[in-house]
């Protein structure tokens, strides 16, 4: 049975752990009675959930981090791995030292302050907290601590006017134009055409072959994504998708399949001796050149993304099918990420409902006894 007891003038606790090994801890001098006790019962406790450990035998927060990227290399992508690692590289040298039982949730809310001050990018900082949460979840799970710190810590919330200004550009149908012709040939002006017409990822273009384009169907078929040089199957079940086409964009890709000279099982864009398209040149040697060509602003090529659903939205089409359309988990999503761009107003649709309540009355609504225009009471 755990106790405690004077020794020397300091109190001292002793008790067996949940592997029935001895522990004595000697607590500094100057505590009192009361504060022993409560040290002690907090011992119990932990030995009661199974969580206690000596201190020296407690891991750092390195230690645990490294074991967690171990434990996550089999089970996500290889390119997702490569994002963890750096994670803890270059984000978290400030913890490394720390016993993983010392982190606190006031201990996180400074990490997460400190690079807030520093002007990391909230969407970067979101990402490393996700990172966070999951080694401190994987230390819960192997009862090196009670409960996890980061899952109570404030968050740093994003707000509308950084979403607008900076994480999403659209072009307008003049710019969009603009763009085409500056392409620097069919190809890539096919390539950019793809993107704004079928709001598919760029990794999602490049991984396209002739047999995901179906003439008939007037669809491309999204199977496969190409990214860090590398193929992979989509990450969820929404993207892979069938994208419908506009009768253009089926007259476009046959022209470009006669030009190229495509076949069924070969990319539908490729380099001239049939390889992927690398995204970084994409980027650098096509696309940015392209957009000043065309005297437009420098966005991001997953802005053509963000032009496909917002001209979508503009025209009123269903949330619903342009979730689908662009692979999300499910219409919650667009409207996280589009719902600013949404029309306020909508004359046309308090039209219909006015048509659709009161066409077979007419409009009419004055009352015989007390000739006011109301439709209750």
């Amino acid at each position: 049975m755990a106790c405690i007891a004077k020794r020397r003038d300091r109190w001292v606790i002793d008790a067996y752990d949940q592997h029935g090994k001895r522990y004595r801890k000697t607590l500094p001098a100057g505590t009192t009675k009361g504060r022993a006790r409560e040290i002690l019962r907090e011992v119990e406790e932990k030995i009661e959930r199974r969580t206690f450990a000596h201190e020296k035998k407690i891991p750092v927060f390195s230690e645990v981090a490294n074991g967690w990227l171990e434990h996550k290399r089999p089970n996500v992508r290889i390119t997702t791995w490569e994002m963890y690692k750096g994670h803890l590289k270059h984000h978290f040298s400030d913890l490394d030292r720390i016993r993983i039982d010392m982190i606190s949730t006031s201990i996180v809310e400074k990490w997460i302050t400190k690079r807030q001050n520093e002007g990391m990018c909230i969407g970067m900082l979101r990402k490393i907290i996700v990172t966070f949460n999951q080694i401190m979840a994987y230390a819960v799970r192997h009862k090196l601590i009670d409960s996890n710190p980061v899952r109570d810590a404030e968050r740093p919330r994003k707000k509308m006017d950084d979403i607008v200004k900076g994480n999403i550009a659209v072009l307008n149908p003049e710019q969009i134009r603009s763009l085409l012709v500056a392409a620097p040939d069919q190809k890539y002006r096919m390539l950019f055409l793809t993107a704004i017409m079928t709001g598919a990822r760029q990794g999602e273009i490049l991984g396209l072959e002739w047999s995901d384009v179906d003439f008939e169907k007037k669809q491309i078929h999204i199977r496969r994504t190409f990214n860090h040089e590398r193929f992979f199957t989509p990450k969820t079940k929404g993207s892979i998708r069938s994208i419908d086409l506009a009768p253009m964009m089926v007259l476009e890709l046959k022209k470009w399949k006669l030009a190229s000279g495509g076949h069924e099982d070969e990319l539908v864009f490729q380099t001239v001796t049939g390889n992927p398209i690398e995204a970084g040149k994409l980027i650098t040697r096509y696309f940015k050149p392209s957009l000043k060509r065309a005297g437009l602003p420098s966005i991001r090529f997953h802005d053509l993304r963000h032009t496909y659903a917002s001209l979508l939205l503009s025209q009123g089409e269903n949330i619903k099918y342009i979730s689908a359309q662009l692979g999300h988990a499910n219409p919650t999503t667009t409207l996280n990420i589009y719902a600013h761009l949404m029309k306020t107003e909508n004359q046309a649709a308090v039209c219909r409902l006015e048509n659709t309540i009161f066409e077979s009355i007419g409009h009419n609504l004055v009352t015989n006894e007390k000739k006011d225009l109301t439709v209750f009471g």
